[in-house]
């Protein structure tokens, strides 16, 4: 199996992993009666900055994975993978699992200005890997 499928296998099981820390940690709020589970609203900050800070990290991944199919799909159906391909893989999933271990770590600038540098990784990663396909 070539390495760009299994990064996005992996980009898809982080999203997953983020998930299941989120609803993991609400639901323990819940069973020790400090939230009722009806006072998590979407888009809107609630609990403490660890749970929003997870809440967003977790939906800044879902909000890129489409992206990373995007370019898997095209690439693949182009017959395009190559060792840059999938060198790129690794370091779009990488710099995704970075940000997120950064956006649950702190709030800092320091900390926003790590975390954007990895954001515009992936980015530019996405572009030249799409660039290449025309």
């Amino acid at each position: 199996m070539e390495t760009i499928y299994l990064t996005l296998i992996g980009f898809t099981l982080w999203a997953l992993g983020l998930g299941v820390f989120l609803t993991s940690y609400r639901s323990v709020q819940v069973l020790l009666g400090k939230k009722k589970s009806n006072e998590f609203p979407a888009g809107i900050q609630h609990g403490s900055n660890f749970n929003w800070r997870l809440n967003r990290a977790h939906l800044n991944c879902l909000e890129n994975l489409p992206l990373f199919v995007a370019v898997v799909f095209l690439t693949a159906n182009l017959g395009m993978i190559d060792s840059f391909v999938n060198q790129a893989g690794l370091v779009i999933l990488g710099a995704r699992v970075l940000q997120s271990l950064t956006h649950l770590t702190s709030t800092s600038v320091l900390a926003v200005n790590i975390r954007f540098t990895f954001y515009m990784t992936q980015v530019i990663t996405y572009i030249v890997l799409l660039v290449r396909l025309v």
